[in-house]
């Protein structure tokens, strides 16, 4: 069900590349509800203090999820873009690099978190916003996602940090 939704549009931003899009999901109440519980669901009752999203799909993704577990949402954001004072990162994306950052009191040492976006691809994001989870002292449950991209191996390389991943959908190819 969840994957019909999911609006596919080739060649964006370049040549080969079939971008998924979530918007279609998230405008369809019945789906979004039923993503944001299936991201939910496994982590209810084990104490999640803290759900962290990656800007921007992940705030919408992650504050709902948030909510769904009583937790607080952490935004992690490009560069530049938080007020306080911030724990940087660079990091490799599929298309050039990036930095982001984390305000530094946005999680205490040890508390459970889970990190949520809308896609898996090669891993880069997510990757980097794990190292800044837990150069805060985070313990990360999981990371969650809508859509994995399995033949670009980023899910792989989250595993491959000791971290568990879920994903509601997965699509062939990229």
């Amino acid at each position: 069900m969840l994957k019909n939704t999911i609006r596919t549009i080739p060649d964006y931003p370049k040549a080969g590349i079939q971008f998924r899009d979530i918007t279609t999901l998230l405008g369809n109440a019945e789906s979004f509800r039923a993503a944001v519980g299936q991201l939910a669901a496994p982590y209810a009752g084990i104490g999640i203090g803290k759900v962290a999203g990656i800007e921007a799909r992940g705030f919408i993704l992650g504050g709902a999820v948030a909510h769904q577990l009583q937790a607080g949402f952490v935004p992690i954001r490009k560069k530049g873009k938080l007020p306080h004072d911030t724990v940087r990162i660079g990091y490799s994306l599929e298309y050039g690099t990036d930095e982001m950052e984390i305000h530094r009191d946005a999680v205490a040492s040890g508390e459970k978190v889970i990190l949520i976006d809308d896609l898996i691809a090669t891993g880069g994001t997510a990757t980097a916003a794990l190292a800044l989870l837990r150069s805060l002292g985070a313990e990360v449950i999981a990371a969650c996602f809508v859509i994995d991209l399995p033949d670009l191996q980023g899910a792989k390389k989250i595993r491959d940090l000791g971290v568990p991943v879920l994903t509601l959908i997965t699509f062939d190819g990229h």
